[in-house]
């Protein structure tokens, strides 16, 4: 089966930490509001949820005990779901981020490929909205993949350009990855490669083996570029995310009333291609995970 025959894969990325209710009110702080949101965007066909953890008040959390509380939340309410954790931040030791991951032991890991600067800019205001380098050395690189080798962890390699997808092969050479990857190309970030379609290819060449090797691959497109980025992914084989940590807007310009209105336009975007929405099953699958535990 090529990779245009293959199911797609559509993650959503259901908080983040950057922006609040303030700019969106349907992104969720509480683990209940986790789990409402968790049962939309399953039920418009996402098979993996990318976790950023908050308080109740909405303040990012890098505690074990807010990890733990938004999953319990969310497989209560959905059961089955590929469970993905962040461990990026800025400050905040590898310790306590490889804390939650000992702790609890995700399907999956998000894991930052290099070093950068990481900002949005308003052309607007004519000003960083923020800025800040983003520390992801080869030495904390691989603290994160040993931790996540002997915890049965999946790292998904996250690139902000071109570059940081070839950072995986001596990672490769050394023994540390081996089998199928999961890769995610993150385009839009101010510092990082621009979000036009042809770059999408451009990343997706980078992958060893290229866009059609044995490894799993999705786009995550940030901001109002993103529905053009998705489109172009999808066309070409690989996964695709969504939801209100990369982009808060709809095609048309308005503002989601929840993930599931993103993910449901995601759902769309395959379809429309003529692939079909993987199932959680289908997705475990190939992806080489374990099999889940319906709550």
């Amino acid at each position: 089966m090529s990779r245009f025959e293959d199911p797609v894969i559509i993650s959503n990325s259901i908080s983040g930490v950057i922006a609040n209710r303030d700019q969106c009110p349907a992104i969720p702080y509480t683990p209940e509001e986790y789990a409402s949101e968790a049962r939309r965007v399953v039920d418009e066909g996402a098979s993996q949820i990318h976790i950023h953890a908050r308080k109740p008040d909405g303040t990012p959390s890098w505690d074990t005990e807010d990890f733990a509380a938004i999953t319990e939340a969310i497989r209560s309410e959905v059961g089955d779901v590929i469970i993905n954790y962040s461990t990026g931040a800025i400050g905040v030791p590898v310790e306590k981020r490889i804390e939650y991951l000992r702790a609890l032991k995700p399907d999956v890991a998000a894991l930052n490929m290099s070093s950068m600067n990481y900002a949005k800019y308003s052309r607007r205001r004519k000003e960083f909205v923020f800025k800040a380098v983003f520390e992801n050395s080869f030495d904390e690189i691989i603290e994160f993949i040993t931790a996540m080798n002997e915890l049965g962890i999946q790292p998904e390699h996250e690139c902000f350009d071109a570059g940081h997808v070839a950072n995986v092969d001596p990672l490769i050479d050394m023994g540390l990855l081996s089998g199928s990857l999961q890769i995610s190309l993150v385009m839009g970030v101010t510092g990082g490669i621009r979000p036009i379609p042809r770059n999408v290819q451009v990343m997706a060449d980078q992958i060893p083996g290229g866009s059609e090797s044995e490894h799993n691959w999705q786009c995550i497109g940030i901001s109002r570029d993103q529905w053009k980025l998705l489109g172009t992914a999808v066309v070409l084989g690989g996964n695709i995310r969504a939801g209100v940590e990369d982009n808060l807007y709809l095609p048309d310009g308005s503002m989601c009333r929840s993930n599931g209105d993103l993910i449901a336009k995601a759902r769309e975007i395959v379809e429309n291609s003529g692939r079909k929405v993987a199932t959680v099953t289908e997705a475990r699958k190939m992806l080489g995970l374990r099999e889940g535990t319906p709550a």
